[in-house]
């Protein structure tokens, strides 16, 4: 899969080589239900709790091509000018539909959580006794 995304870099830096975790949805509501297009302050739970830059958008281009037995697509979504182009495999991207609003989320992630998933990782491995975290 490979991705084009346009960052408001004033707003939210980013830098060449930096980890990040992202995430496209429909909806910011934790239980998946659809966003009624009003933000409301009531004080519930949603995916944007979870992550530091939140765009909203519309899938205004869809476009399939084929080179022999491989199927590729890509999507372009407008962030309020911000684009972002998705390219990969048709199984992948065959979910999003023309004029679908989607949610964009990123997260930066800290060395030290990289150093505690890697650490959590191979804990896994190792019985409980030697491995005290």
């Amino acid at each position: 899969m490979f991705m084009h995304l346009d960052v408001n870099t004033e707003i939210y830096p980013m830098h060449v080589g930096e980890k990040f975790t992202m995430a496209l949805a429909h909806t910011l509501n934790m239980d998946g239900t659809p966003d009624t297009g009003y933000f409301a302050q009531g004080g519930r739970k949603s995916l944007a709790d979870k992550y530091e830059y939140i765009m909203h958008g519309k899938l205004y281009k869809i476009s399939d091509e084929s080179s022999g037995k491989l199927l590729k697509a890509e999507i372009y979504v407008s962030f309020g000018g911000l684009l972002m182009l998705l390219r990969g495999e048709s199984s992948h991207l065959a979910h999003f539909e023309l004029d679908h609003r989607l949610f964009l989320l990123i997260r930066k992630l800290s060395n030290l959580v990289l150093v505690s998933l890697i650490s959590t990782k191979l804990c896994n491995h190792f019985s409980s006794d030697s491995c005290n975290l």
